[in-house]
């Protein structure tokens, strides 16, 4: 019997020796693997294991951090502010948009005959978009599309309109001086 368990256990202690091989090479591609996917700033020098994963650590945390500023940006360029969520089940950080409550913005561009109107609100100024059509109408310009778009708590306005040829004097200044008094007058009020 003692002759039947030394060569097994031979061949199992060759088995874990090539088991252990195998798990170092596979170990060492991945490493390298690694390395391969770094920027690397300085020249093709040797660096050692434990510094090139720091280096994959440090790169990582780089681009969780950019990464982070990114959104930050976006978000402010979208006009919504950071929530951040705290243990105690309620919201801290920055104020919650939930009312859609907005500053709203217009932008009036003429083309000619044409007259583009983009309108930026939060959700609870739908009755502007009403207002900016009426006042349109009543400048005599016909409308000729009007969309909408919503991101987060804010809407994008956008109404498309033509300016008659018969309408008296300068139409688009009119309908820019007017939506620009309401627009104003609706800011200091909600706010």
């Amino acid at each position: 019997m003692d002759q039947q368990q030394y060569p097994s256990s031979s061949s199992s202690r060759a088995d874990r020796k090539t088991i252990e091989k195998n798990r170092r090479n596979q170990m060492k591609a991945l490493y390298s693997k690694l390395n391969s996917l770094l920027p690397h700033q300085r020249s093709r020098e040797v660096t050692s294991l434990p510094d090139q994963i720091d280096e994959a650590v440090n790169y990582i945390k780089k681009l969780q951090t950019n990464l982070e500023k990114m959104r930050d940006k976006k978000d402010s360029l979208m006009g919504v502010e950071k929530i951040t969520h705290n243990n105690n089940g309620g919201f801290g950080g920055g104020v919650l948009n939930l009312g859609g409550l907005r500053s709203p913005q217009i932008e009036i561009r003429e083309m000619g005959s044409a007259l583009e109107v983009v309108l930026i609100t939060g959700l609870d100024c739908q009755f502007m978009f009403d207002e900016s059509i009426r006042v349109l109408l009543e400048e005599g310009a016909d409308i000729v599309n009007a969309s909408f778009t919503v991101v987060g708590h804010t809407i994008f306005h956008t109404i498309h309109s033509k300016i008659g040829e018969s309408a008296p004097g300068p139409v688009a200044a009119r309908i820019s001086e007017r939506l620009g008094k309401f627009v104003d007058e609706a800011s200091t009020t909600a706010f």
